[in-house]
């Protein structure tokens, strides 16, 4: 979250005050529109936040979002801060898969860019959900003058751990948010920084796996790795882009780069029957954006963003 708004770790902030917890959707609530959107289709659920395990009983409400049939996966995104309080009990669930939020492999970086001095936590979280056996992605967002000295460690980090290593192009989400067009850095660049390691071959992506560009790295050494690539601006893939984000305050939104949303709270606490419920998710996609216009506003020809929205509120 931006530190003025930070407050107590933990909370949810919305314009500099804390959420109060009847303006959060409750499990019950939660459970319903997945159980309706399974109904159309959906098969695939990431929880993520701000950080999903805060939560009090999320552990329980995954139990729960297992149990609904036609539900294939629940997958989390993490800062990875609880993550070996949580591990075995994640996998005891069902949970497989995992991405963990990590821009820096440096302590005193890591206290710089997120304020707390977790690093070590974080490590010992992935080490744990390494030896039980998790799909690990480690996402991180590259920003000029902060990480890209370390674009090659985390290139070698996937040469020696089993785990998939995603370069995030740094993203002006937010109205508060610290982006600034020097820090940028498009993932083309990250890419050919991360080739000095050895060679790369793209593997075929499939629809299904969200928007990494992903490939094989192979040292002189024969050590194999992979890397993936996110490019949100200079290489947008909303024509390929099949997700729905439901916000923990219940607006259902089709683009995260967009302010459009669907109150769905509204509907839930109104008596609405799931008929209703299931016409505005579909009226939702429907209304999907065909892009977003990111690129312009770092090529200064227009508004730095057309998302005001926090990402700690939208789900990342």
């Amino acid at each position: 979250m931006p530190e003025e708004e930070a407050g107590n770790p933990g909370q949810q902030v919305k314009g500099g005050a804390f959420l109060q917890h009847r303006d959060l959707l409750s499990y019950e609530e939660l459970l319903r529109v997945v159980r309706l959107a399974v109904s159309l289709g959906m098969n695939k659920i990431r929880l993520t936040g701000g950080e999903p395990l805060v939560r009090r009983g999320v552990l329980d409400f995954i139990h729960q979002l297992f149990r609904i049939p036609g539900l294939d996966e629940v997958r989390l995104t993490t800062n990875g801060v609880l993550l070996a309080d949580h591990a075995e009990r994640l996998w005891a669930e069902g949970v497989r898969h995992l991405n963990v939020s990590l821009d820096t492999l440096q302590r005193e970086k890591f206290v710089h860019i997120t304020g707390r001095d977790f690093y070590h936590k974080v490590r010992q979280g992935i080490a744990a959900a390494v030896r039980l056996g998790f799909h690990i992605k480690l996402n991180i967002v590259a920003m000029r003058g902060v990480n890209d000295d370390e674009f090659l460690d985390f290139g070698r980090l996937a040469l020696t751990e089993p785990f998939q290593v995603r370069f995030i192009e740094f993203m002006p989400v937010g109205e508060k948010s610290s982006w600034r067009r020097d820090q940028f850095i498009a993932a083309e660049d990250i890419k050919t920084r991360i080739a000095g390691l050895g060679q790369m071959q793209p593997f075929q992506r499939k629809h299904s796996e969200g928007p990494a560009r992903m490939y094989q790295l192979i040292d002189a050494q024969g050590r194999k790795g992979v890397v993936g690539f996110i490019s949100p601006i200079s290489h947008h893939f909303c024509d390929q882009c099949n997700r729905l984000r439901l916000t923990s305050e219940g607006k259902l939104r089709a683009c995260l780069l967009s302010d459009q949303e669907s109150d769905l709270k509204a509907l839930l606490r109104g008596g609405a029957e799931d008929r209703e419920i299931v016409s505005r998710i579909k009226q939702t996609i429907f209304n999907k954006p065909q892009g977003h216009t990111l690129q312009d506003g770092i090529a200064g020809r227009g508004a730095r963003t057309v998302c005001s929205g926090q990402m700690s509120r939208i789900g990342g």
